[in-house]
């Protein structure tokens, strides 16, 4: 059996072994030790829709062959696998080279998956070009300008959501989407301020979660780590702020209210306070309703995110319960069907 995907691998094994095989990049190798010191060798294995971390015990048979695999690699992997607890698990591992032909399909993702990423960024752009606040439509033109292209490979995180790349960009359109129902429900609410919130709140994760040009590995960067997503979105934002705001700009919009200075402390607000409160890493709580709005519409799309992967590759507790996916508040129970039938 040959699956095309690892989200579609993890689905098949959520419930029992299977045998068979994924085409994926080798994008970590790690030689590690137990806490009783027994060696490992830890292997990362990712692909457009998903990763995944196999451990293979040095007494394995086939761990001379992964060692001796090279960070990088387009591989098909075939194993029999099996999705515990403890995350995906492979026995009788072996290995093929992709050819270019196959590598070329692994790395575009699929048409579906092409087609969905295209899908959201056109929505993305559509937002931008419907903001009718001038100093906010410049900036976050000047952005999507700037860095389409690392935004648009960046992932969301590490393990949490959206867990891949392109996953920054599929957040950032499911969170403009859920912010502009909310805007809906409260027309008072500054619409044009929560969408740019919305494209800005995580843009440090280009430096943070980022992914190569040609590759599905996320990367360290020193600066991420050392700064952390929340710093680096106001420090992009203030940069750019530089740039569309020119003195003769400046002029421009000197009659504009509310003034322009505050038009950015409030943007900054938003990015600041987006995770909601401080022991969740904001270094300020929401303060405004738009700030209030994007941190809902932000935790409402992550949640969602892990519902569909815990339907998705939880272990089966019942027909309809799934095991707790880390992150949601406990185990996740399949939704209620929408009524179908006659009435009688």
């Amino acid at each position: 059996m040959i699956y095309d995907t690892i989200s579609r691998l993890r689905s098949a094994a959520a419930d029992a072994a299977v045998q068979g095989s994924v085409h994926v990049q080798l994008v970590r190798s790690l030689s590690r030790t137990t806490r009783n010191g027994k060696p490992y060798l830890e292997l990362t294995f990712a692909d457009a829709s998903d990763n995944m971390v196999i451990k293979v015990w040095d007494n394995a048979p086939w761990n001379a062959a992964c060692r001796a695999l090279q960070e990088g690699a387009a591989l098909a992997v075939t194993a029999v696998w099996q999705n515990s607890p403890y995350g995906m698990e492979a026995s009788d591992m072996d290995f093929v080279p992709l050819t270019p032909e196959q590598e070329e399909a692994m790395l575009s993702g699929g048409a579906d998956m092409a087609e969905r990423h295209k899908q959201d960024w056109q929505y993305i752009l559509d937002v931008v070009d419907g903001m009718t606040e001038p100093r906010l439509s410049a900036l976050c033109r000047a952005f999507v300008s700037v860095h389409e292209a690392r935004f648009r490979r960046a992932a969301a995180a590490r393990n949490m959501h959206h867990a891949r790349r392109g996953g920054l960009a599929e957040h950032t359109a499911g969170v403009m989407r859920a912010a502009m129902a909310i805007c809906g429900a409260y027309p008072h609410v500054n619409r044009d301020l929560v969408l740019a919130g919305a494209l800005f709140h995580d843009c440090g994760k280009m430096w943070e979660t980022g992914c190569p040009e040609s590759g599905f590995g996320v990367e360290y960067h020193e600066m991420g780590e050392l700064m952390g997503h929340i710093s680096l979105g106001i420090e992009i934002v203030n940069s750019l702020w530089k740039t569309v705001c020119t003195p003769e700009q400046r002029t421009a919009w000197k009659s504009l209210q509310p003034a322009t200075e505050q038009v950015r402390l409030h943007l900054l607000h938003l990015i600041a306070s987006h995770h909601g409160s401080l022991e969740f890493g904001s270094p300020v709580v929401p303060k405004t309703p738009e700030a209030l709005v994007l941190h809902h519409a932000d935790n409402i799309d992550a949640k969602m995110e892990m519902f569909r992967c815990a339907y998705e590759t939880s272990t089966a507790l019942t027909p309809t319960i799934r095991e707790r996916k880390f992150g949601l508040g406990g185990n996740a129970v399949m939704p209620l069907a929408e009524c179908r039938g006659d009435v009688v």
